[in-house]
């Protein structure tokens, strides 16, 4: 065994190396500022996920955020746009949460699952919020060929809710929820007992959930100081929230562009504002009311 010392960014920060293998760090100054390749950022030595705290002292974990935390501060033209769209998407995502007692935090959850976009994966989810066709069934949204509201970002944030409660009060810890949105419940589950450890930092997953909570944490980090990762978007360029108003229907629609025109709009513009919406048409056969989003 030997000591190594590493000077960082103008402070000490010690790593003891069994065979070559980093066991644990004493964490640096913080908000320390770091310069890879000519891109500088900051690392901080305290960060949390909903307020459960990130044990930066343990080498891996400290170099797991590091890697999220340059990666993303160095993809410029994703974060720019993931900055201008949080100016829209956020003011919606944000209240929901609250109101179903989810942390504010787990809005980063949906920025690294879709980019706040209505993203398809191959896989076969949608949504900003990423749901598969079941799920998003199970947890009451209705998904067809006429109405998927996957796309209907207050049905899916409802929807995420509840899913991440659920984990929460299987897991009792919001970082191990979080994770199970990506590894699943039963998977996530699984590697607590065969591994007999019960926090997110001490367990061995696939590659993909081990990555999950830092992504999360580099984008809360970077979406909350922008500006100390080089990112300044003046406030004229953020995406404006989109101001409507409501039509309720609750009836079949059998021609969408005609119903477009006749609100004075055209069948682009309709689909943009209600991407729920997944045809030409909106069968409704049961009578059941509907709130189509007409811009102001």
């Amino acid at each position: 065994m030997m000591m190594n010392w590493i000077k960082k960014a103008g402070s000490i920060a010690s790593i003891v190396i069994v065979s070559g293998i980093s066991i644990f760090a004493i964490s640096n100054d913080n908000k320390n500022k770091i310069t890879h390749e000519g891109t500088s950022y900051y690392f901080p030595t305290a960060v949390d996920f909903a307020g459960e705290s990130t044990p930066l002292n343990i080498a891996d974990v400290n170099e797991r955020f590091d890697r999220e935390l340059l990666v993303n501060a160095n993809l410029h033209a994703s974060t720019i746009l993931i900055l201008k769209r949080a100016n829209r998407s956020f003011p919606i995502i944000e209240p929901i949460l609250k109101k179903n007692g989810v942390p504010d935090d787990f809005k980063y959850l949906a920025v690294i699952e879709s980019g706040l976009i209505n993203a398809v994966s191959s896989a076969g989810a949608r949504g900003v919020w990423q749901f598969m066709p079941e799920t998003a069934k199970e947890k009451g949204m209705e998904v067809n060929e006429f109405v998927d509201e996957r796309y209907h970002l207050e049905k899916a944030t409802e929807a995420a809710c509840k899913y991440l409660l659920s984990a929460k009060q299987k897991f009792g810890s919001w970082t191990l929820a979080a994770a199970s949105y990506n590894g699943g419940m039963t998977g996530v589950n699984k590697q607590i007992e065969i591994q007999k450890v019960t926090n997110y930092y001490d367990l061995l997953l696939n590659d993909e959930t081990s990555r999950y909570v830092f992504r999360i944490l580099a984008l809360k980090e970077i979406m909350k100081n922008p500006e100390k990762f080089g990112f300044e978007v003046p406030k004229q360029e953020l995406y404006a929230i989109f101001q409507t108003r409501t039509i309720e229907v609750d009836s079949t629609i059998t021609n969408l562009a005609d119903f477009a025109i006749s609100q004075g709009i055209n069948y682009k513009i309709l689909k943009i504002y209600n991407p729920w919406l997944r045809d030409s048409k909106l069968e409704n056969k049961t009578g059941k009311k509907y709130s189509i989003q007409i811009p102001l």
